[in-house]
């Protein structure tokens, strides 16, 4: 059956019975749906059935009874029965049945053969009575001894046709031969279609049975999923299973968990060869540095994602035979093979994959040992790949010369060369072991300056770079219009001040660089980072350097599983469910107590934030329900604030409104609680940490009220398709969505074993700890429970790890007490950040429970809003001690309080105080008030106002808001921002008398006469107004947002990237609310760059216009209108204006060695004439640099900076004219300008036109136009044809070059300062800038060595102008050469074009041949300028 289709629905079933339904559906693209049904009923309307006499019953807590003889079973009973698990237990317990919930059987085999065999009993009931038990879907059978007349009785009731949907065993036998029990199975899997899922866990098939469950499933046309664990097939086995994948098109997910990894190769290549989309996980054993064999992901497929993670645990033949598969595949996109290490003969089968395979995107190769040789390999594979977008190569050990060849591709090094990989985006290098050396600078230099397809670089944890050599990177970059993003991350040698100034002055002048990482670098941990990433709006954390403490690391053996869900959704069952899964059964006794609690019973004895340790072998998990009401929100982000560690995430979702009725949730209610969770976990993982994608399954309850719903899951299947698609750089959504019955361990079991795994490969990736902390975590749980001591001072601690760590013990007086001391604060510092402990280094205090911590202790926090204090948000130092008190020993039912009795109340304030989650307000006062943020409530007044009464007051206002719309600000964000900032300003020396007012999400202050306003916006906004009154200058108000506010904000959210806009300074003044301000903020970075395209006279009195504020058909505020001039501060006009500069130097520098001295100057004062000559152009550039360096030191006032900036332009602006004038007039002697001089080219691509600035071989699509050429007035003719030019080849390059040079050149730098000399030229350049940085390229090239070649064609050209320089002879007819080329290529063009007529050109262009009167010379000219000038010219005959 289609995929698309519901493929396990039960047809026969009225939709009256199909009441509750648990399932299981994995997305296969965006319209397919593979669903797994396990009906249940909403509630037991049957009797129990009557037991005999000889029935052997045991009495459980839900006085539900247990039945023993399968003849008194009541058929009627037991008719609506979808699951039956069948449990081994021991004799003395004795065989019987029982209903785990409604609609699930569980059944339970005694040992004891003496009283028969239950479980023959039982199979011949079910093969008799098969119609009655027709609504069977899932049968799980645990710890079952099978003969062969089990296993033929039970492939008697599996007949075709029949309703089973899955078949688990767990830690079955199959006789002592298994391939023989295994025949009956393999041939009733061969002939069965309806059975979708068989998995063996622990079953001990061998490769036997793995042989001959391939043959069945090689003809099974059914079976989506099979699963085979803690098993060892063997590579006979690997090989038949692979037979079977390469005819097999139905199977989905194949899971192999093996006792070696020679397993591995075969699945893999042969999904890979076949192009099957099977999700493939295939585990095997390595041994650990303890020496114990502990499991380890070998290998992944993900076919929604096409990513496929090779880990390193299989040898270099199945690496071959993996990479060679990849050669011709189509469904990876993404491979990962990082760790593992490749011999130069992988690299080389890597190389044909690069060059053959088109649908890979990203390669992962980071610490994968290669060295120079083959990395060679890959290079020659990047210069045929067109479509690789990703490459990562970090933690390798080649050096200069593999480098070299690595950026060749990426590089170019002749003006008419291509750069031969385009495609690349993304790519990283470096490594400690790597040695970039001379070769690789050059190289790296090389590329930057002339690649135009990367967007991220990233060299980390390099220790070969010099100072010197970061410092030519950087400055490198200052015309590098295409890079993003630029990573240095543990480089040593970004250090020293030079290269501070070198960045600052390289953000000066490129505004395309978004992102500079310099974590973990002696810039960063000196702390002088500050400023480059205020400049860019990032944010750094210091980082010390590492302790070298001679610790062994190793994988984490803990990971935290947080089930996050709104109020309601079912987590606390779940949670229950999932732990007695991964626990084996202890008991027949059946617990179903809480099932049969209607939903406001479980709400009563919910726990919310419940936490629990499991512990699956020598993996540790801790599970944390987050949810519940809105109070408590906080303290969920708080839990991701204190640790890191790795963590595993369930969002947990209500299909209805509520439990106790049946009404369905809208797809808009799910989506909005879907999206909410994944924004709240992407912003708390990013701030733990940025190296690791959060990794997150959704999970679906309730869905037996909504079963009868027409449409089903389909809607949900397209909204979580959608998600995973917006939030793939975010977080890894598993494809499968599970919906369950939290209340039947048969439906959670797999969902539990889904859990299980993935924490394993969680484990896997992160980053390793020290090997100490596994043994410490079992030893700090067992002796928790032993002492109930839930809080420890450091002395304890230390006992702790004298007594039972023998790596952390003091053996004898002469040991270094010191670095032991040193040992254990790291090794406690390393549980804090796993999630085990909570370490108050500087109070000397460890929480070891942190369930009691966050519940019976921050939870009281929302609690404290009932009590009496001196006014909002304050109360007492003592009273609010004796409240705790009181509140955590006597009006908690159920709190662990005595855990932490050797514990005062008073050490509770100073971990709040430390924890930033309120302050004092006194410190000296022992009974000062204390502010608690938590009891702070929204304002009571109607109408906010300013509490200042100076006159003349001036109005500043600033927004930040986040740019990625993936992430918001946290609930734990504004109140610890009110405690810091309240720190930070009393650290100002300006305790007395300071006034600092808070309300829930506003803080009130005044520093040094200004009033500022903080102020949260909206939930889920994620932005935050900083408004400021006072007399002084905007420039003085701004300046103290930037040295105070701002910075604190930034280090609050180290993970978000804000974007800085302006408030109108009406909406501040009338404190305006904050969701009319959307259409009154204009970022900062915009008005900027409208200024930056303003011709100087223009920029001081440009005025912003604001629309008018309406609500209600009522209007708040007027429009208006504000200066520029006011709204920016002076630093922000002077950083616009130096932007500006910069650009007239390199126009200047461009005017001095354009070849050019025919002209005859225009009459300007004797003092500032310039000599039209190159050297007198030169000589003319340097006094007007001087005049502007004179300027620049004498400025006070903004409007004679400015007034010095038109005067630069005029002279500039003039120089330009001048060379227009000698391009169109140079050859007037030799020919009567039988055609115009003056054209360019349009892009026609997306149907828009965009002006062509560089020309280069195999060019398509594009239009050949022509000027207006009327002096001084160069206009763009409207509604001109043109003609079009099929394709460039290098005849036309070669031609063209010297005038696309010279033209475009002069051309692009007139429009980036605003000189409007061509008319209508600026809409074709979409982002002129960036065309700008591009030619300025070509003006570095007249100082470099000959060897260096600048972007395409004007490399060329800038070459070619200084070959001309270098001859002081010959400069008029090297131009006119050059001009004859492209004037006869545009002559040949038109006449194969058919325009061999004047009258042609009139029709095509719209321009006819004129004569000036005054100077003869001869031009092209528009019918608008032919009728407005006619005083002036006089036609000439077409």
């Amino acid at each position: 059956m289609p995929l698309h289709v519901l493929s396990y629905l039960i047809l026969s079933k009225p939709p009256s019975v199909l009441q509750y339904v648990t399932s299981e559906f994995s997305l296969h693209g965006k319209d397919n749906l593979r669903l797994c049904f396990l009906p249940y009923s909403s509630t037991l309307h049957h009797p129990l059935p009557s037991m005999g006499d000889g029935a052997n019953t045991i009495a459980s807590p839900s006085r539900r009874q247990y039945t023993g003889d399968v003849a008194e079973i009541d058929l009627h009973a037991y008719k609506d029965v979808e699951n039956i698990a069948f449990y081994q237990v021991p004799a003395n317990l004795g065989s019987g049945l029982s209903l785990e919930s409604e609609r699930s059987l569980r059944v339970h085999i005694c040992t004891d053969y003496n009283d028969g065999n239950f479980l023959l009993r039982f199979l011949h009931h079910l093969v008799e009575y098969k119609e009655q038990y027709r609504n069977v879907t899932n049968l799980l059978f645990h710890g079952i001894e099978w003969q062969i007349e089990g296993v033929q009785l039970l492939c008697s009731f599996l007949v075709p046709g029949s309703s089973v949907r899955q078949m688990e065993f767990q830690k079955n036998v199959f006789s002592t031969k298994s391939a023989l029990a295994l025949v009956p199975l393999s041939e009733m899997l061969q002939r069965n279609n309806t059975i979708k899922s068989v998995v063996f866990s622990d079953c001990r098939i061998g490769s036997a049975g793995a042989t001959l469950l391939a043959s069945a499933l090689a003809n099974n046309r059914s079976v989506e999923e099979f699963q085979v664990f803690e098993d060892s097939i063997g590579s006979k086995g690997a090989e038949e299973l692979s037979k079977m994948i390469e005819v097999n098109y139905f199977l989905k997910k194949l899971i192999i968990l093996d006792n070696s990894s020679i397993a591995a190769a075969p699945l893999i290549s042969a999904v890979l060869a076949r192009n099957r989309r099977v999700e493939v996980h295939i585990w095997g054993r390595s041994r650990g540095i303890s020496g114990g064999m502990n499991s380890c992901k070998i290998v992944e497929f993900l076919p929604e994602t096409g990513s496929m993670r090779i880990y390193d645990n299989i040898n270099s033949k199945g690496l071959q035979r993996v990479v060679c598969a990849l050669a011709w595949n189509t469904t990876v996109t993404t491979l990962d093979m990082s760790g593992v290490l490749l011999k130069s003969r992988c690299t080389k089968e890597l190389r044909g994959v690069l060059e053959r395979n088109r649908s890979l995107r990203a390669i992962k190769l980071t610490k994968c040992s290669l060295g120079d040789k083959a990395v060679v390999y890959i290079a020659a594979g990047l210069f045929k790949n067109t479509h690789l977008e990703s490459l990562s190569l970090d933690g390798n050990r080649f050096g200069g010369v593999g480098l070299e060849h690595l950026l060749c591709p990426l590089s170019t090094f002749s003006p008419l060369q291509r750069q031969a990989n385009t495609t690349l985006k993304i790519f990283s290098f470096g490594g400690e072991r790597a040695n970039i050396g001379r070769y690789g600078v050059t190289a790296i230099l090389q590329m930057l300056e002339t690649n135009q397809s990367l967007i991220q670089l990233a060299i980390l944890n390099d220790a070969s770079l010099k100072p010197n050599d970061v410092v030519k990177i950087f400055t490198s970059l200052e015309r590098n219009a295409t890079l993003r993003s630029l990573s240095l991350r543990g480089c040593k040698g970004v250090e020293g001040e030079v290269i501070l100034q070198t960045i600052m002055g390289t953000l000066e002048v490129n505004p395309w660089i978004e992102e500079i990482d310099l974590h973990e670098t002696p810039l960063h941990v000196a702390g002088k980072t500050g400023q480059i990433y205020e400049k860019l709006c990032q944010n750094g954390s210091l980082v010390l350097p590492n302790d070298f403490l001679d610790l062994p690391l190793s994988a984490p053996s803990c990971c935290r599983v947080f089930l996050c869900g709104q109020a309601l959704a079912g987590k606390s069952t779940l949670h229950k469910s999932i732990n007695e899964c991964m626990n084996p059964i202890k008991s027949p006794d059946i617990d179903v107590t809480s099932t049969l609690k209607t939903p406001v019973e479980q709400k009563a004895c919910t726990n919310e934030n419940k936490i629990n340790a499991i512990f699956d072998g020598n993996t540790k998990l801790t599970m944390r329900n987050l949810g519940g009401h809105e109070e408590s929100f906080a303290l969920h982000d708080f839990m991701f604030m204190v640790h890191g560690g790795p963590c595993f995430f369930m969002v947990v979702s209500s299909l209805v409104v509520k439990p106790a009725n049946r009404y369905p949730k809208s797809i808009d209610q799910v989506e909005w609680e879907l999206i909410y969770w994944l924004k709240f976990l992407v912003s708390n993982a990013r701030r733990v940490s940025q190296l690791f994608l959060p990794c997150v399954t959704i999970v679906l309850t309730h869905y037996d009220k909504v079963a009868h719903l027409p449409e089903g899951l389909q809607p949900i299947a397209t909204l979580v398709q959608r998600l995973r698609e917006d939030f793939h750089s975010y977080a890894e959504i598993y494809p499968t969505v599970f919906a369950v019955d939290a209340r039947s361990l048969v439906s959670v079991s797999r969902l539990s074993h889904h859990l299980r795994m993935t924490t394993k490969t969680i484990l896997q990736q992160v980053p390793q700890v020290y090997e100490v902390c596994k043994d410490l975590v079992r030893i700090l749980h067992d002796w928790r429970l032993k002492n109930n001591k839930a809080v420890i001072r450091w002395s304890e601690f230390r006992e702790i790890c004298q007594f039972n760590v023998p790596v952390l013990r003091l053996r004898s007086r002469r040991d270094n007490v010191e670095k032991v001391d040193t040992r254990r604060r790291a090794v406690a510092k390393a549980l804090h950040n796993l999630g085990e402990i909570i370490f108050f280094e500087e109070l000397g205090v460890l929480i070891m429970d942190c369930d009691w911590f966050y519940q019976d202790v921050l939870s009281q926090l929302a609690t404290l809003k009932s009590i009496k204090t001196e006014r909002s948000g304050f109360v007492r130092k003592q009273e609010l001690e004796r409240i705790l008190q009181e509140k955590l020993c006597n009006q908690i039912p159920g709190s662990n309080w005595r855990a932490g009795a050797s514990f005062q109340s008073s050490d509770v304030i100073n971990m709040l105080l430390e924890l930033e989650l309120c302050y004092e307000q006194d410190p000296r006062n022992p009974n000062t008030l204390l502010l608690v943020p938590a009891m702070l409530e929204e304002s009571k007044e109607g109408t906010q106002r300013w509490l200042s009464t100076m006159p003349d007051c001036r109005y500043v206002g600033r927004r930040l808001e986040c740019k990625d719309t993936h992430m918001f600000l946290t609930s734990d964000f504004f109140p610890r921002l009110q405690v810091r900032l309240h720190n930070k300003i009393m650290c100002l020396g300006q305790q007395q008398g300071a006034v600092y007012n808070l309300e829930k999400n506003l803080i009130y202050t005044v520093i040094n006469g200004v009033h500022v306003r903080v102020e949260l916006g909206v939930k889920l906004d994620s932005s935050i107004d900083v408004l400021a009154c006072s007399s002084k200058s905007v420039t003085d108000m701004v300046r103290l947002f930037h040295k105070l506010i701002i910075p604190t904000i930034l280090n609050l959210s180290s993970s978000i990237t804000f974007e800085e806009s302006i408030i109108r300074s009406d909406c501040v003044k009338y404190l305006i609310p904050h969701r009319f301000l959307q259409t009154q903020q204009l970022p900062l970075k915009k008005i900027k760059q409208i200024l930056l395209a303003l011709p100087a006279e223009s920029m001081y009195d440009y005025e912003h216009t604001w629309s008018a504020i309406e609500s209600s058909k009522r209007i708040i505020l007027q429009s208006g209108s504000d200066h520029a001039r006011d709204m920016l501060s002076d630093d922000d006009f002077h950083e616009v204006l130096h932007r500006r500069y910069y650009d007239l130097q390199h126009l200047a520098t461009e005017l001095a060695v354009t070849p050019d001295n025919q002209q005859q100057s225009e009459i300007i004062p004797e003092t500032d004439m310039v000599d039209p000559s190159i050297l007198g152009i030169a000589k003319g550039v340097e006094m007007v640099l001087q005049r502007l360096k004179r300027v620049e030191q004498g400025i006070r006032d903004l409007k004679e900076e400015i007034a010095s900036l038109r005067y630069y332009e005029y002279h500039l602006v003039t120089e330009l004219h001048r060379k227009m004038d000698y391009v169109m007039n140079y050859n007037i002697q030799l020919e009567e300008r039988k055609v115009p001089q003056l054209f360019y080219f349009v892009s026609l691509d997306n149907r828009s036109k965009q002006l062509v600035t560089r020309i280069l071989p195999g060019m398509q699509s594009l239009r050949v136009h022509m000027l207006c050429e009327f002096r001084r007035e160069l206009h763009v003719v409207e509604d001109q044809v043109g003609c079009d030019l099929i394709q460039v080849d290098n005849q036309v390059v070669k031609s063209l070059l010297p005038y696309m040079s010279k033209f475009m050149k002069l051309l692009t730098f007139a429009l980036k300062i605003g000189a409007h000399f061509i008319v209508g030229m600026g809409e074709m350049i979409p982002d002129l800038s960036r065309e700008v940085v591009h030619l300025l390229d070509s003006s570095v090239m007249y100082g470099a060595a000959a060897s260096a070649a600048s972007v395409g064609a004007l490399g060329a050209a800038a070459l070619y102008g200084k070959g001309r320089n270098n001859s002081n002879q010959g400069g008029a007819s090297d131009m006119g050469e050059d001009m004859k080329a492209a004037r006869q290529w545009l002559v040949d063009f038109l006449k194969g074009q058919g325009i061999l007529t004047g009258m042609d050109i009139a029709q095509r262009f719209g321009l006819w041949r004129v004569r000036y009167r005054d100077d003869g010379h001869i031009a092209w000219i528009c019918r608008k300028h032919i009728a407005s000038r006619e005083e002036e010219i006089f036609e000439l005959p077409l």
